[in-house]
């Protein structure tokens, strides 16, 4: 089982296996994260093997500073500006990649782009120590929930994984937003924990939406999944079902949910963020077949919600 050390006890730990070539979990301001070193490919695999991630699917690669991603990607003065105005924090940026930049072609899954971003806290240290970038998708099992707290991944990956860095909660709640930048537009790819229009307000141009095939993490069309159902918009609840709640007004017979959480009582969508994935395990784990989740409104990190808990509820053979 893996070990269990706070972040004040565990760079030098997390260190040495990482210099080994395993994986760990780490905690970032978004979700945990499954980290390895992007530039071994051994380490890739792993992160692959205890996901039972599928190898076309992309990881993101965290980077330390801006020093570092420009080593690892071509910068646009676009590109740059997002960056400063943002990193580090949850916002991953798709760039072309440079050539021999020493990143694993596990990590980019075959693809001429790079997906990278800069961790706040542990993560950023770790990376600054380590001096070479780390490849980090959520610390789950592929297409299940994202982790928001180190007990969750030891549930989920303890028997796979050594190390589990404490962190506390994360922040977020949900992974970063992904932007790709190619001729100076912004197309986006993930909406996660910075709203479109705090985006489009630095950038001064609109993000595009839409994109084929999978260009990034986070795309596959089912993830994210409990082992329940998930009925989205739900304006009653029928008997037998756990109720995923939002806000003061309660969809009709709420009162018959076998289990109940509520997003936020108080409407705030930044607290729903926070709050998403851990009470969706609360809820799944409380063995209704079915999760009713009421209505979320789709602005600012509403988006990226109601993203996540589409893909939650998304046929589990769907990957395009």
């Amino acid at each position: 089982m893996a070990e269990i050390l706070a972040v004040g006890e565990a760079m030098e730990r997390a260190l040495s296996l990482l210099e080994g070539g395993d994986v760990i979990a780490i905690p970032t301001e978004t979700v945990y994260g499954l980290a390895g070193d992007a530039t071994n490919g051994a380490a890739v695999a792993r992160i692959f093997e205890a996901k039972g991630r599928p190898r076309f699917n992309p990881l993101i690669a965290h980077v330390a500073d801006l020093a570092m991603a420009n080593r690892m990607a071509a910068f646009d003065p676009l590109s740059t500006k997002l960056a400063e105005a943002f990193w580090p924090g949850p916002l991953t940026l798709v760039l072309p990649q440079r050539t021999e930049n020493g990143i694993h072609p596990l990590v980019t899954a075959g693809l001429d782009t790079i997906a990278l971003r800069m961790p706040r806290g542990f993560g950023g240290e770790l990376i600054a120590r380590l001096g070479r970038p780390l490849a980090a998708p959520s610390a789950n099992s592929s297409g299940r929930i994202s982790a928001t707290t180190a007990e969750a991944v030891a549930a989920d990956l303890g028997e796979k994984i050594k190390l589990v860095v404490d962190g506390g909660a994360t922040p977020v709640g949900l992974e970063s937003t992904i932007v790709k930048i190619a001729d100076g537009k912004l197309r986006l790819l993930r909406p996660g924990g910075i709203a479109a229009r705090d985006i489009e307000a630095v950038a001064g141009a609109k993000l595009m939406r839409g994109a084929a095939g999978i260009q990034a993490p986070g795309m596959l069309a089912s993830h994210y999944a409990p082992d329940a159902s998930m009925r989205l918009n739900a304006g009653k609840i029928a008997s037998g079902e756990a109720l995923l709640a939002f806000g003061r007004k309660r969809a009709e017979g709420w009162q018959d949910a076998v289990a109940l959480r509520n997003l936020s009582e108080a409407g705030d969508l930044r607290e729903a963020a926070t709050n998403l994935f851990a009470y969706m395990q609360a809820l799944d784990r409380s063995g209704a077949a079915t999760i009713a989740v009421e209505p979320i409104p789709a602005d600012g990190l509403g988006e990226a919600i109601n993203d996540r808990l589409a893909r939650a509820a998304a046929p589990r053979d769907q990957i395009d």
